[in-house]
């Protein structure tokens, strides 16, 4: 057994976990967060009290306001069956957090905290069951602007950001995140692989620099049934955009439900020469914006694709909550990891659409 108390260790019991069984993500965070109805005093607390605007609706903040709230929803979805739980910091960058006004220190404060009670709730849930592990990932979102696609209908060439920009925004939420005690990275949400590349780029020069090698997943999001992402590709050009940094998983999440999700990810779970990762909404919104399928529907949608042999770690996105998340573990428990393919080596570029040339 790996040594639990150090990250290196962690990281090794994931790979492990890994190829012995479907491990298990936590569920939405935002449709939790709706149910507890906190108000603008839950957002602000002293810290932000005097701060000019509103701030009701920047979940993120809660790891500094009411770190109780987030600490208590880690812990129910480890309770539920999690082996994964995200850190609270789906929108922890400079250039998200400016719809609040918030600046760098800001912005460092709620992914280092975001991160350090990830851990400390993991590191109580191994003192008491010593045998499963839980770990952490540090949640990395997408932006409200696009690197790959024009910001005026009427300029092809015009963007709101520059690359260098996007990479910074995110260099800062690796490294507050690393610092707090991740044991993986997750770039999740994926609309623009050109902003991805900007957080992978951040990501590895850590590791150049000198620190711990963690584990990436990457996430996109297939927005639609057309079968790609908002910038355009499809899910293997998608696969072929970002595999160079040989991450850990990778996968789609949110936009659709588990029956629309499945095509896209049996097509990853076909190229990819990694772990392949799911976590889809609780089906689609109806009119009022809210989810209405129930955990038994979510469950056995995905233990098809388990039983099928198209997954390898499972989660749940916008609507699902604990209960979604026990349900999906019950029902994949005892059914075995897909196992990785090998593929032919060719060269494989892409741009919308895929090409290999073997």
């Amino acid at each position: 057994m790996s040594d639990l108390t150090t990250r290196a260790g962690r990281i090794a019991a994931l790979k492990a976990a890994a190829k012995e069984r479907i491990l298990i993500l936590d569920g939405s965070w935002g449709v939790m967060f709706q149910k507890r109805k906190l108000s603008e005093a839950d957002y602000r607390a002293e810290r932000f009290a005097d701060y000019d605007g509103q701030m009701k609706g920047n979940n993120d903040i809660l790891c500094l306001t009411r770190p109780d709230i987030v600490a208590d929803l880690h812990h129910q979805y480890y309770a539920a069956g999690a082996d994964i739980s995200e850190t609270n910091t789906f929108s922890g960058t400079t250039i998200a957090q400016a719809d609040y006004r918030l600046g760098t220190q800001v912005v460092r404060d709620i992914n280092y905290e975001g991160a350090r009670i990830a851990r400390s709730v993991a590191d109580e849930w191994l003192a008491k069951e010593p045998t499963k592990p839980r770990f952490v990932a540090g949640s990395i979102g997408p932006l409200n602007v696009m690197l790959s696609m024009s910001s005026d209908v009427n300029d092809p060439g015009a963007r709101k950001v520059t690359f260098d920009q996007v990479y910074q925004a995110y260099r800062e939420q690796v490294s507050a995140l690393y610092d707090g005690g991740v044991d993986l990275f997750l770039i999740e949400t994926i609309t623009d692989t050109l902003n991805c590349k900007a957080a992978i780029k951040a990501i590895l020069d850590l590791r150049d620099e000198g620190h711990e090698e963690l584990p990436i997943w990457i996430s996109g999001t297939i927005t639609d049934r057309s079968g790609r992402t908002l910038s355009g590709q499809t899910a293997e050009a998608f696969w072929n955009s970002i595999k160079h940094c040989k991450p850990f998983a990778v996968g789609f999440n949110c936009a659709l439900g588990a029956d629309l999700m499945r095509p896209h990810i049996a097509e990853m779970a076909r190229i990819a020469d990694t772990l392949v990762a799911a976590y889809p909404n609780a089906g689609l919104p109806n009119a009022m914006g809210e989810y209405d399928e129930e955990p038994h529907q979510t469950s056995h949608e995905l233990h098809e694709w388990a039983k099928d042999g198209i997954v390898n770690i499972l989660g749940g996105c916008c609507g699902t909550t604990p209960d979604h998340i026990k349900h999906v573990a019950d029902e994949v428990r005892g059914v075995a990891p897909r196992p990785i393919p090998e593929r032919p080596k060719a060269m494989r570029l892409a741009g919308l659409e895929p090409f290999e040339l073997a």
